[in-house]
């Protein structure tokens, strides 16, 4: 009788606990569990460009100035008020940008010699899922959240879902773009999800 070889073995293995995971992954979208948010390289690296938007909350610190120092909600403008500067710009920023731009106008408006800022984004502006979900609707964003969370989230899938592929449509585009659904599809502040229905 044939054996198959140690090589061949462990690829078998690993082809079937792959399959596994993803399946089983679907299946707690389905059921509303929340899975474990990922931690994909393809997130962290989009999250480090993050542009700043309406809804997000801001902490600015500027070292040796506690009056100058606040915590901050960016308007629907895309703009916050800030003490003595007035209103300044953080919309389509990312937050070095913003960072920048702040430090500059405190040093130019004769108000700090040699500004020292630091910002943070200590809340995130909400993501929104429609279609077929259980609860669509718009959620508060955490950090590595993954579209299988954002179902989870919404109390799972309908049954007439496509649990196959989703449209997303991106915080600073006006596009919506079909993508798979798998454990390392990301969701990002801002963005637009929406789970179309399956064939019958």
């Amino acid at each position: 009788m044939l054996q198959a070889k140690p090589e061949q073995a462990r690829g078998f293995y690993w082809k079937v606990a792959m399959s596994a995971l993803v399946a089983g992954a679907l299946s707690a979208c389905a059921s509303g569990t929340l899975p474990p948010a990922s931690t994909a390289d393809q997130s962290i690296g989009s999250m480090q460009s993050y542009k700043l938007g309406a809804g997000d909350k801001l902490r600015v610190i500027t070292f040796g100035h506690e009056d100058l120092s606040k915590e901050f909600l960016v308007s629907d403008s895309g703009m916050i008020s800030f003490p003595l500067v007035g209103q300044v710009k953080a919309a389509g920023l990312t937050l070095d940008q913003f960072q920048g731009n702040l430090a500059t106008a405190l040093k130019n408006g004769g108000f700090v010699v040699n500004p020292n800022v630091s910002v943070e984004v200590i809340e995130y502006r909400p993501f929104y899922i429609l279609g077929e979900v259980q609860k669509p609707g718009a959620y508060p964003y955490q950090a590595g959240l993954t579209a299988l969370n954002a179902i989870a989230t919404a109390g799972g899938l309908t049954y007439r879902a496509n649990k196959r592929k989703l449209f997303v449509r991106r915080a600073d585009s006006t596009q919506e773009v079909e993508i798979a659904v798998t454990a390392a599809t990301p969701v990002f502040p801002g963005d637009t999800v929406r789970i179309g229905e399956r064939v019958f």
